[in-house]
């Protein structure tokens, strides 16, 4: 992962915007492609030029990921810059040169955190700028491409910050005490999006929907109250968890490192490897993150750690 520097100095160039989106935890186990919530410390920059040119095109990709479509139409961060310029029937276009620092197949949110730069950057460049809401949906068309689906538990957050329920037409930001930290703990792993959706295919018994409801409503009510015992109470997937962590190595230990130091409930962050948990306080956050790195490494696989706090900030220009 490469880590974002939060003091990066502005561009001067009018023509040119550079903006980032850090990586992000989606699902967050009980809201399953409704829920997601961001992490400092990693994520994705593009630089967008606006060029006379009334087309998209792409420029580079340097940074850890750099085998991607270049051809705008087949790449998350270009069908996104090609839905905003349709959409707004633009005489101009742009040019994009992605940076990714969040590995795909990482369950961090990779393909959502270019989608994401790409559009705040080339917002910053249109004569009247849309909100983030607005660009939603144009981060909805650049998802699919990645996914195979419209779903926003990754990018809501990247666009608003902090925990976000998205729903197909919905950007709704939940407020969360501020001393709550994640630990995201990201195994040097790969498993693709597509294989971790097709493992979900199957029947499921409505007393498993039912289940899941109450959690997420528990989850989300304990959030607006700020109430830990509401959360680790609702904190348990009983829906998605179980068919996906045979796909992780030893998730089960990495899950009882993180309940083990005090966790209100961890799960797998989007479609997975990486697994998360949630936490009181940055130090609880902390003791648990090297937990979890080691119970990988029992399974024989290194880790990287980020602690950060669950409200985090939104995508930026810098």
């Amino acid at each position: 992962m490469r880590m974002l520097n939060p003091s990066s100095p502005p561009r001067a160039d009018a023509d040119v915007a550079v903006a980032e989106a850090y990586a992000s935890v989606g699902n967050v186990g009980i809201g399953f492609d409704i829920l997601g919530h961001c992490v400092a410390g990693a994520g994705d920059r593009a630089e967008v030029r606006r060029i006379a040119e009334a087309e998209v095109r792409i420029r580079a990709i340097h940074g850890v990921v750099t085998e991607l479509p270049m051809a705008p139409e087949a790449n998350t961060a270009g069908q996104a810059l090609l839905s905003l310029h349709r959409a707004l029937d633009l005489p101009f276009g742009f040019e994009l040169t992605l940076h990714k620092g969040i590995a795909l197949g990482s369950g961090m949110g990779g393909s959502a955190a270019s989608c994401v730069a790409a559009l705040v950057a080339a917002n910053a460049l249109l004569d009247a700028p849309l909100s983030r809401e607005a660009l939603y949906p144009f981060a909805l068309d650049g998802e699919a491409v990645a996914s195979g689906s419209r779903h926003g538990d990754n990018l809501g957050p990247m666009l608003l910050g902090g925990l976000v329920l998205a729903t197909d037409t919905r950007l709704v930001r939940i407020p969360v005490p501020a001393q709550w930290h994640c630990a995201l703990v990201h195994p040097h792993v790969v498993l693709e999006t597509r294989k971790a959706r097709a493992a979900l295919a199957g029947h499921y018994a409505l007393g498993e929907f039912v289940a899941q409801s109450a959690h997420l409503a528990l989850v989300l009510a304990g959030c607006y109250r700020g109430d830990a015992d509401l959360v680790r109470e609702g904190l348990a997937d009983v829906l998605v968890e179980p068919r996906r962590a045979p796909l992780i190595p030893g998730f089960a230990r990495v899950k009882q490192a993180a309940l083990d130091h005090g966790a209100f409930g961890a799960s797998i962050s989007g479609a997975g490897p990486s697994v998360f948990g949630w936490f009181a306080d940055r130090a609880s956050a902390e003791a648990a993150g090297d937990a979890m790195r080691a119970a990988f490494g029992e399974a024989g696989h290194a880790a990287d750690v980020l602690v950060a706090p669950i409200d985090g900030p939104a995508a930026r220009v810098v």
